[in-house]
């Protein structure tokens, strides 16, 4: 179904009971955000902040819940859309021997036409009110986070077009406000727009470039799928409505926006100009991307919606908004990319934890030698899965999200001599722990039931033994060892290490396996003494965040020159003085004391249901630099 406004999708949502309306004043600065972050963390519903400070009220965490990812996209399950990819394609591209299967193409054809954007002449609903002067500070901008380096807006669609081919890309790429007509533009190297921009500075012409905010929830889903280059968004978007996209033109570039949206922000990008510093900000890995020099957006038209609500989302710390469109992105293209790059695969999970291009796990239907080794290749070499830091393909599984499963078959089916592949490549650009701004290293795991071909095959699981009490005892260094794994077949040991020198957790993880105070595990995973190595979510986030899997996955030697079939992973923090790392580390995301309190004392008066506490108290012994939680 197709919704008529933003305004609309609210009404469905407090219909089915996914909403509450906030009538207390609250502060786009922070406040939002901490609201947002309980209610997100504890299965809430959306929030509409009805008093913002400004004329305009504030949605947020409309996308977070499977039903709400649902009721967005109109179907009752994200698999509905990629079986109905899976047709269209199967149609288009099946063979057309015959001139009557030429003729039954005749009809898919017309429902792919029907769903072509169309621009219509005069103004569109986004228009109706002109903005004079265009003022962003009449916004209801966020401040999510407290080393955030000022408001961004967080759920912006912007609208570039090729120079050469006129071919539109919208993207969602989020915009630092430094005052009421200027913004960054955080345009990642790899992105659409990005490459439109570097055209323009070769032509050394200003680029229009246009923001919508809200409309029809698809929208803003499309402005974040990872569409093949020269595949317009507002496709996709009539794909998944079932309806054309009505487009009009902008009042001050010659760019279209759909007619529906809440807001449409128009204004240029001049490719000779300085850039500016933008950043920090609070990202969705759960750490700070650091600051660094961004194109300026300068704004010359703000119009909106008489009706018009601006929608927002917060990124930090998973679970968030973000993940549940994850979720959509990985459910709707899992059977374009069967169809195009993978045949044999039946299944694909991208992990809230891993923070869309950490982790990956895929299910395969093996039928050769190497086969899962062809298949990580495919994947890495298919759009935004090139981001992806560790994959794992398995064979067995029913389901890839009954995590303690999945981790037997890992240990069951792993020899870590032999089944785990590395390699280099290009890395999401907020990934801060490769050695270098976007290129890194990828681990591949082989958890698949090997052939006779194959090298090497994992022994018969032996009983593991880890020596708790002796290894505290000999290594003063480690705090906590969690060998609950141990006793569910799962072949896994975790120990949190206060780093004090170079090459320390080397030169210890060789001691134990050496003394036989580790014995027959298959994976020891080391994080750092803040850690709470009980609690597998937070260090299954952070390791993923923390490594680079080459420099950070390891075997120690035997005196006979064979390794002990234990892989290492050093999940800590790296360091110019003890890991000899250049590059700045970022901190980990939670919110300052002040706000915490401030929340804590309006909780009941914001008429939102019980109590819930910060989540940022659970994570605020793992930041180093406290300068910002005390203000």
């Amino acid at each position: 179904m197709s919704y008529k406004s933003l305004t609309h999708f609210i009404s469905a949502l407090e219909s089915a009971g996914e909403l509450i309306r906030i009538k207390e004043p609250v502060s786009p600065k922070l406040e939002i955000a901490e609201i947002a972050d309980r209610m997100v963390k504890n299965n809430g519903p959306a929030l509409l902040f009805e008093n913002t400070g400004t004329r305009f009220p504030l949605l947020i965490n409309a996308f977070a819940s499977d039903r709400r990812i649902c009721m967005a996209l109109g179907v009752k399950s994200l698999d509905e859309v990629g079986c109905e990819f899976q047709r269209i394609i199967r149609e288009v591209m099946g063979p057309k021997e015959r001139f009557l299967d030429r003729l039954r193409l005749l009809p898919v054809l017309q429902e792919l036409s029907s769903w072509m954007p169309k621009v219509i002449s005069g103004r569109g609903l986004c228009q109706e009110n002109v903005m004079t002067p265009p003022d962003l500070s009449r916004l209801p901008v966020l401040t999510c986070w407290p080393a955030d380096g000022g408001p961004f807006i967080t759920l912006p669609s912007v609208h570039t077009k090729e120079p050469a081919t006129g071919i539109r890309n919208v993207g969602m790429y989020r915009m630092q406000v430094f005052s009421n007509d200027l913004t960054g533009m955080h345009w990642h190297l790899h992105k659409g727009s990005a490459h439109h921009f570097y055209q323009y500075r070769q032509l050394k012409k200003r680029m229009p470039v246009t923001v919508t905010l809200g409309g029809d929830p698809v929208y803003t889903y499309a402005a974040t799928a990872p569409l093949p280059e020269n595949i317009d968004e507002y496709l996709l978007a009539g794909f998944l409505r079932k309806k054309k996209v009505e487009m009009v033109k902008c009042l001050t570039n010659e760019l279209e926006v759909p007619s529906d949206v809440d807001f449409v922000i128009e204004g240029y990008v001049d490719p000779e100009e300085e850039f500016i510093l933008e950043g920090p900000f609070g990202d969705h890995t759960g750490f700070y991307s650091l600051a660094d020099y961004y194109p300026r957006f300068h704004v010359t038209c703000i119009t909106h919606r008489r009706d018009a609500v601006y929608p927002a989302t917060i990124v930090g710390v998973p679970p968030q908004e973000d993940g549940w469109i994850g979720k959509a992105t990985e459910r709707i293209f899992l059977e374009p990319l069967k169809m195009t790059m993978a045949g044999e695969l039946e299944d694909m999970h991208l992990p809230m934890e891993g923070v869309f291009h950490n982790l990956a796990l895929v299910k395969i239907r093996k039928t050769y030698p190497g086969h899962a080794l062809k298949v990580m290749n495919s994947l890495w070499g298919a759009g935004q899965m090139m981001f992806n830091k560790i994959m794992i393909v398995l064979d067995q599984p029913s389901r890839l999200t009954d995590y303690r499963q999945i981790a037997r078959q890992i240990c069951e089916k792993v020899d870590p001599l032999s089944d785990i592949h590395f390699m280099k490549g290009p890395v999401d650009i907020l990934d801060h722990s490769s050695e270098h701004y976007a290129y890194g290293s990828k681990a591949g795991i082989d958890a698949t039931t090997k052939f006779h071909e194959e090298e090497g095959h994992p022994a018969e699981l032996q009983e593991p033994v880890c020596d708790f009490t002796r290894i505290k005892d000999e290594f003063q260094e480690i705090r906590e060892i969690y060998t609950g794994f141990l006793n569910e077949g799962i072949s896994v040991v975790i120990l949190s290490i206060l780093k004090q020198r170079k090459r320390q957790i080397r030169e210890m993880v060789s001691s134990v396996l050496k003394m036989e105070l580790i014995r027959h595990v298959k994976f020891i995973l080391f994080v750092d003494a803040v850690v709470d190595v009980s609690r597998i979510s937070e260090v299954v986030w952070i390791t993923a965040n923390n490594i680079d899997p080459i420099r950070d996955c390891f075997f120690v030697q035997k005196e006979n020159g064979t390794h002990y079939p234990s892989l290492i992973v050093d999940g800590t923090r790296k360091t110019r003085e003890l890991d000899d790392f250049q590059r700045e580390w970022p901190e980990i995301i939670v919110m300052d004391d002040a706000t915490i309190g401030m929340v804590d004392q309006k909780w009941s008066s914001y008429g939102i249901g019980p109590y819930h506490s910060s989540p940022s108290l659970i994570y605020k012994s793992l930041v180093i630099n406290h300068t910002n939680l005390t203000s």
